[in-house]
């Protein structure tokens, strides 16, 4: 019989243990973390990276930072042993919508101009118009035009000819019953399509919440309305007012309905087939 059998398994009974696996966990912002080896407790807060290694950031509730080295089972969560480890770098997510709230299309390339536009009475309005629908006016080959004031738009149609597949549509500030806009917009043709807003400037169709203040505020008739707002917000002269208004503007929600509302019917009406 061999020792083997005589004796039996002197391993029997006596399994060796298996070294217990110590959890990884990813260091993100504001994770609670202990160094297992001074008791230093604190909040990941970023991390640092040196000849010898890879060091995790923790600030503790008295704001102190101390540096720890990222080694195996070095740190403490709730009491167990952990291993932690630096976030990998993620690609900023692509937004899927556009400013105006409509699907973004990516990798598509603009199509050629239609016959058909939309015109604004200013360089202003064009400008609010493309930042927030210049996505959608590229993909349906829209193209925006300014008109330099209503006072042109009669000479402006007879020189485009509107008509099937060359239809117009023109934004227009101020439009109120009885006003000076609704008299020079009226009786235009089945090819054009006037639309706008109640306020009396571009301007005014940002939301107030958008530029920081409370309400636009009031400026008597007969005073230029730019020059009056800008100096009752002391924002400089007109340029310094248009560069806080159009920054103030990243998508619709940043415009009163009305705008959007009037936008959004012109872009209807100019890429709808005959």
């Amino acid at each position: 019989m061999s020792g083997h059998q005589r004796y039996g398994d002197i391993y029997s009974g006596h399994t060796r243990k298996q070294k217990r696996e110590v959890p990884r966990v990813i260091a993100e912002r504001d994770l609670v973390a202990e160094d297992a080896a001074t008791g230093f407790c604190g909040a990941v807060v970023g991390f640092d990276r040196s000849y010898d290694g890879e060091f995790v950031k923790l600030e503790d509730g008295k704001g102190r930072v101390r540096l720890f080295a990222m080694r195996e089972a070095a740190f403490l969560i709730d009491g167990q042993p952990v291993t932690l480890v630096k976030p990998t770098a993620t690609a900023p997510q692509q937004p899927t919508r556009s400013a105006s709230g409509s699907t973004r299309v990516e990798g598509v390339k603009a199509r050629v101009a239609k016959a058909s536009r939309i015109w604004v009475e200013g360089v202003h309005d064009a400008a609010l118009v493309e930042r927030v629908w210049g996505h959608d006016l590229r993909i349906e080959g829209v193209v925006v035009e300014q008109l330099e004031g209503l006072d042109h738009l009669a000479a402006r149609l007879t020189e485009f000819r509107p008509g099937p597949g060359r239809r117009v549509g023109v934004l227009v500030d101020h439009l109120v019953t009885g006003s000076k806009e609704t008299n020079l917009t009226t009786g235009l043709g089945e090819h054009v399509m006037i639309t706008g807003h109640p306020y009396i400037d571009v301007w005014q169709a940002v939301r107030p919440s958008a530029v920081g203040i409370a309400a636009w505020p009031d400026v008597p008739r007969g005073e230029d309305w730019k020059t009056g707002i800008c100096q009752r917000l002391r924002w400089g002269t007109p340029r310094d007012g248009w560069r806080r208004v159009y920054n103030a503007v990243d998508s619709y929600r940043d415009l009163e309905t009305p705008l959007i509302g009037a936008v959004e019917r012109l872009i209807d009406f100019v890429t709808e087939p005959e």
